[in-house]
């Protein structure tokens, strides 16, 4: 299939079947997620895998954008491991971690599995929660599970600004 065609496809599922992945389709999401370019290949990822019903519910104290997915995946960062750019300080860390979700994400709609990049959840609830170390900071949650019979994406999802809203060439400046 031609990539463009296969991204634009891929929507944000809200509605799930109700199963748990099967291991063997988690292993090849997560294997997509490790081969992820990181900055000086430091690899600061850290994903928290949730697939069991006590899992799930507990996911659920911590944000109400878990669309009864079967599943999900809290992707973080060790801050401690991240490469920083010398001239401001910045660290590669969220940017990776970034790469890394959506690596994942575009497997698992390869592999038949629809899934919700979700950023509307309370990190400390996640860090109390899941026992998240201090130096682990979650990024992003995939909620995701097979899509549900009627899944379909939201009306936006075709919307897009103009190219030229969005691109300059040589300069902001026009």
């Amino acid at each position: 299939m031609d990539f463009l065609k296969f991204a634009a496809e891929r929507y944000s599922v809200r509605s799930f079947e109700n199963r748990h992945l099967e291991q063997e389709v988690i292993d090849k999401i997560l294997a997509c997620g490790h081969i992820a370019p990181t900055g000086c290949n430091y690899q600061p990822q850290r994903i928290l895998v949730l697939n069991t019903d006590g899992a799930i519910e507990a996911l659920k104290g911590c944000t109400k954008c878990h669309f009864n997915a079967p599943t999900a995946m809290l992707i973080c960062y060790n801050k401690d491991e991240s490469w920083v750019r010398k001239y401001d300080g910045a660290l590669s860390a969220p940017v990776d971690a970034a790469i890394v979700t959506t690596h994942m994400m575009l497997m698992a709609h390869a592999l038949g599995v629809g899934s919700c990049w979700v950023m509307h959840f309370d990190p400390e609830a996640m860090r109390k929660t899941f026992q998240i170390p201090e130096n682990v900071i979650p990024t992003a949650l995939l909620v995701m599970g097979y899509p549900a019979e009627g899944a379909k994406p939201l009306e936006l999802h075709a919307a897009a600004r103009p190219l030229d809203e969005v691109v300059c060439y040589d300069s902001f400046k026009k």
